[in-house]
């Protein structure tokens, strides 16, 4: 088959390539340049996508003898990824810009042009895998990346290639390592690839300026702080609130609403919630009967839980946590896995967590 081997300049997606080239693909690699100013984007092992980056991935396509180019996707990048970024903050919600890059940019505008160019399918280094067009979790649990391309559609997975699934991330090392790839020790890059330094309120400030308004205690109604700006907090989060409250006990964010400027807190017995409402669902792997039962992870890095999953009224999924859970921010994604012992690792769907609450309370309203 003819593969475009995406080629971020990191360790991952140079063996993706390596691996395509010795299945017998006919392989080009490519680098996506994401920001108008790719200096600024690594720092460390923070970022991606700079200069840099592109000249290792270059340094590793010529070792594999394959064409390599670098496409300039920056505009589209900023629109559907940084721009949406900054307005979900704006709008009280927790975005994920990982799985909007899959989604809109690797997924669509990458594989969108690779077909029109007379590509079969597009390699890329995410640890996961694809057996019979289902997507499955990585054999390596630390690194698995399934959460976040839960949201491609069967046409899209049908198109892609993830060679490295199967595989360790220390196995993916020693590969680069056994063909003398200067990336074999590279770091990866981890955080938010546009925010270099971390400060993801300090970057939203500077997008959206300060807007006050009043930290509020769930349980009093009592004002007990000020905030700069609703975009700086997220549901679940305990740490950097700037407040202090009599009892000492810790607090959480509950809520956010962005147009009164309102951060709500609560103690952790506030904090848990037993049901998730979401928009409409992409299924990966076709559409299945619901009611189902399943499992569902809630944040990137969050472990899965017993679920329900039943159609809402209006369009989304209603999903029914069998254990409390905490930290569920509107925004993020619900992803669904099959639930059975032998295939619990089989992605379903997704869908984006619109409101969160206690089971208890919805059977009473």
């Amino acid at each position: 088959m003819r593969v475009l081997a995406a080629m971020s300049g990191g360790v991952d997606s140079a063996v993706a390539a390596a691996l395509a080239v010795d299945a017998g693909h006919d392989v080009t690699g490519v680098h996506l340049a994401l920001s108008p100013d790719r200096q600024t984007l690594r720092s460390g092992a923070r970022g991606c996508c700079s200069v840099e980056d592109a000249h290792d991935a270059r340094r590793v396509a010529d070792e594999l003898g394959i064409p390599f180019y670098v496409w300039d996707l920056a505009d589209r990048f900023r629109e559907d990824v940084v721009d949406d970024f900054v307005a979900e903050y704006e709008a009280g919600r927790t975005p994920n810009p990982c799985l909007r890059c899959n989604e809109k940019i690797k997924f669509t505008a990458v594989l969108d042009r690779a077909r029109a160019l007379g590509f079969d399918a597009v390699v890329t280094g995410h640890h996961a895998r694809l057996a019979d067009g289902a997507l499955r979790r990585s054999v390596d649990a630390a690194k698995d990346q399934s959460y976040v391309l839960g949201v491609l559609t069967p046409g899209q997975l049908a198109a892609a290639m993830f060679p490295l699934g199967a595989m360790t991330k220390d196995r993916v090392r020693e590969i680069a390592a056994e063909r003398g790839f200067a990336v074999a020790a590279k770091p990866d890059s981890h955080d938010i690839c546009f925010i270099p330094d971390g400060d993801t309120r300090g970057f939203l400030t500077r997008r959206l300026g300060s807007r006050p308004g009043p930290v509020v205690d769930a349980a009093t109604g009592a004002t007990v702080g000020e905030h700069d700006g609703t975009f700086g907090f997220t549901v679940g989060q305990r740490r950097g609130l700037g407040v202090a409250v009599g009892d000492q006990r810790p607090r959480y964010v509950l809520g956010i609403e962005p147009v009164s400027r309102t951060v709500t807190i609560g103690t952790r017995d506030l904090a848990g919630v037993r049901e998730v409402l979401t928009g409409p669902a992409t299924w990966t792997a076709g559409v299945p009967v619901l009611p189902l039962d399943a499992e569902v992870q809630l944040r990137a890095h969050a472990a899965p839980v017993a679920c329900r999953v039943s159609a809402a009224q209006d369009g989304g999924l209603r999903i029914a946590l069998a254990e409390q859970q905490r930290g569920v921010a509107p925004g993020q994604s619900a992803v669904l896995y099959e639930k059975d012992a032998e295939r619990g690792d089989l992605v379903l769907g997704q869908a984006a967590v619109r409101t969160t609450r206690e089971r208890e309370q919805a059977v009473h309203r």
